[in-house]
């Protein structure tokens, strides 16, 4: 079969990739344009492997919410270049997608895509990663379904750097629609983003988190030369703040400090004339945790001519 310049085309059209790998890739098949599809596929898929050990700490967070369902994911690039890159934001709202469709939020990359599945999600990843040209990964993902009373809200700071997802139930169904109850949770989701509370309420922090902020706290006391019959109290109020400035409902409220995140819950329950509160959140901050390479650029550059 002869290999024309529109069947080159609509290869290009149809996997993003080169065209001179198109060209290629059908010569390879003898024209066969779905055998040059799964060529393509097959050559990204070895280009993406050899990508996949590299450090992705950019990238974007995103969330989306339709009041009932809501998720929010954190998918990484090596470089905030490609995290502008409309292909990789089509890619990073399509597992947001699937994300919605699917039931866990763990071992993403072994579920089928929702979309196509014959395809698995992880397929999909490789081949974005051989368009692309670096490495990308599906870093975490988490989402929330409400009840019949209760609502799924999610906010997006500085252009996907922080993402935070929160449920809030109110005591009837009516309440959820109110002005007032749209306004706390969005005012809530933006403190959660401008604060980073640690946990909901103090029952909710991590004893381990307790017990080691006790120890550090203890050494400083001592440290500093209080008497140590004094310690155990001293430690306790101590921790009682540390619980009040890292606890959601504790929190002094961002838009009013004079306020507890609890005051305000209370004060909107009075104006929507039933019972706020909130349940549960979860907040993304874009490379948290992840180590990221440090380069000497000009040292780089040097190394990189010397090879030449």
């Amino acid at each position: 079969m002869a290999i024309t310049a529109t069947l080159v085309k609509e290869l290009r059209e149809k996997t993003n990739a080169g065209m001179m790998d198109c060209k290629k890739a059908l010569e390879e098949t003898q024209g066969n344009f779905d055998a040059a599809i799964e060529w393509l596929r097959v050559k990204g898929l070895s280009a993406a492997s050899k990508k996949a050990g590299r450090v992705a700490a950019e990238g974007l967070v995103y969330a989306e919410s339709n009041g009932k369902v809501g998720v929010v994911v954190e998918i990484n690039s090596e470089t905030d270049f490609v995290a502008r890159n409309d292909g990789f934001k089509e890619f990073v709202k399509n597992i947001a997608e699937h994300v919605t469709h699917s039931a866990p939020t763990t071992e993403i990359l072994e579920q089928a895509y929702h979309k196509n599945p014959s395809q698995k999600v992880g397929d999909l990843l490789k081949e974005t990663i051989a368009k692309i040209g670096e490495n990308v990964v599906v870093r975490r993902a988490q989402k929330y379904e409400a009840s019949t009373t209760s609502y799924v809200h999610t906010y997006i700071h500085g252009e996907g750097k922080i993402g935070v997802l929160l449920e809030v139930a109110a005591g009837t169904a009516a309440a959820l629609a109110t002005p007032e109850f749209k306004t706390f949770t969005q005012d809530v989701a933006l403190h959660i983003a401008a604060m980073n509370p640690m946990a909901l309420s103090a029952d909710q922090v991590p004893a381990e988190v307790v017990s080691k902020e006790k120890e550090i706290l203890k050494a400083k006391n001592l440290e500093q030369g209080k008497k140590a019959e004094m310690i155990d109290k001293i430690v306790d109020g101590q921790i009682r703040k540390f619980l009040a400035e890292s606890c959601l409902v504790e929190q002094a409220f961002v838009k009013n400090p004079d306020l507890k995140v609890s005051d305000y819950a209370k004060e909107t329950a009075k104006k929507v004339g039933t019972t706020v509160e909130i349940k549960k959140f979860v907040r993304f901050e874009l490379g948290e945790g992840i180590e990221k390479k440090s380069t000497d650029f000009a040292a780089e550059v040097a190394a990189q001519v010397k090879g030449h």
